[in-house]
């Protein structure tokens, strides 16, 4: 029983990805003809097949809070690469990504066809991506960052980096704190984390063989970025999500990590 669930999602999961890689070629080959940047319709387009994803994978979602009116720079804890279809379906987004996700078959060339930004750790090139970020704000679109730098096991926060936090303080834009987490039983669940060396087919395939977990979103409350620097909104937005995801616990943040997070 539990093999022919597997089968019956895999195809879901493999038909929607197909409908999704056709329509990023269409808008593609649209781009081209119309020689314009169609970004709007880019993540108009991107949002409808985040939520077909969304869809197929075996989460039940729940949400709170409201969705912005104006354009924001959206932080969010990371857990899972699950967390880009559960965020991307609520509003059309961009993501900001690591360097590798651009490499994976499929997944990663329609994530760079829905206008994702990709960084590379290490590279050292704060200062240019931050201006790539701020002209994104500034086009009015939002934008989705995960400060951590790296998915958790969803059992703490790691450091909010706050050099990506800057492009939403030289733009004047609210920074919208986003808290996910993803519960089996009333716990924290086990198989949705992405984490250490899994690889995406293995995890692909524990998660589409597992029982509906509860995928759980808090959209809280935003944060002005105006009168703040990059390290204290970074801290402010940390703090938010650490409170939603744990209650009101003290952050351990060491000298070194406050170093890092600069």
């Amino acid at each position: 029983m539990k093999k022919v669930r597997l089968y019956l999602r895999l195809a879901r999961l493999l038909a929607v990805i197909s409908l999704g890689t056709l329509l990023a070629a269409s808008v593609t080959l649209l781009e081209k003809l119309v020689r314009h940047d169609l970004m709007p319709t880019r993540q108009r387009l991107t949002r409808w097949f985040l939520a077909r994803l969304a869809g197929a994978l075996p989460f039940r979602l729940k949400v709170e809070g409201e969705l912005p009116s104006q354009p924001m720079l959206w932080v969010s804890n990371h857990v899972s690469w699950t967390d880009i279809p559960l965020l991307g379906m609520l509003t059309p987004l961009s993501f900001l990504s690591k360097a590798e996700v651009r490499t994976w078959p499929v997944a990663g060339w329609l994530a760079l066809k829905a206008g994702t930004l990709f960084i590379r750790r290490g590279s050292g090139d704060s200062n240019l991506l931050n201006q790539q970020l701020g002209r994104h704000l500034k086009q009015g679109r939002n934008l989705l960052i995960f400060p951590e730098g790296t998915t958790t096991d969803g059992l703490g926060l790691r450091t909010f980096h706050g050099r990506l936090l800057s492009s939403a303080i030289d733009s004047g834009v609210s920074v919208q704190p986003v808290a996910i987490r993803y519960l089996r039983n009333g716990q924290p669940c086990s198989v949705a984390p992405f984490i250490g060396d899994d690889d995406m087919l293995s995890h692909l395939l524990r998660l589409l063989s597992s029982d509906i977990a509860e995928a759980h979103i808090q959209l809280l409350s935003p944060i002005a970025s105006a009168e703040l620097n990059r390290n204290a909104l970074a801290r402010a937005a940390q703090q938010a999500i650490n409170l939603a995801l744990f209650g009101p616990m003290p952050l351990s943040v060491t000298a070194d990590e406050e170093h890092q997070a600069a």
